[in-house]
């Protein structure tokens, strides 16, 4: 299942690797792969190559002055990569991350969110261990 997640932590510009899983409402991850096509004419269907690996992350949350705005606060005025740390179930994925926004939203009840968009930077591949 999805619930019980052990790690979900991501680093300030310091960087000191923080767990903000009680801000983080909800997420979504990929690990995908680039393609190329390389069907010749003598072909009738499709061939392809796997390429290069990449990592995405969206994390949204509940503003928490003292825990998650500490981390997010100068994603905007910083360009140091952030580890991004998620576990369940035994199964970690960590890597290396740009984050590209701090996207607050205040909603009409009054509600402050934040969402904050993450990429790979480092080349690594991601890989669960």
């Amino acid at each position: 299942s999805g619930l019980g997640w052990t790690t979900l932590s991501v680093d300030t510009s310091t960087p000191t690797l923080t767990d903000i899983r009680n801000d983080v409402t909800n997420f979504e991850f990929s690990t995908p792969r680039a393609v190329q096509e390389i069907t010749g004419i003598d072909k009738n269907a499709m061939e392809r190559l796997l390429l290069l690996a990449d990592f995405s992350i969206t994390l949204n949350g509940v503003f928490n002055d003292a825990l998650s705005h500490t981390v997010f606060k100068d994603v905007g005025s910083t360009s140091v990569p952030r580890t991004v740390s998620i576990e369940v179930s035994g199964q970690t994925l960590s890597n290396e991350c740009l984050l590209t926004d701090y996207a607050l939203t205040r909603g009409d009840d009054g509600s402050l969110t934040w969402s904050v968009p993450g990429v790979l930077q480092d080349g690594t591949v991601p890989t669960w261990s």
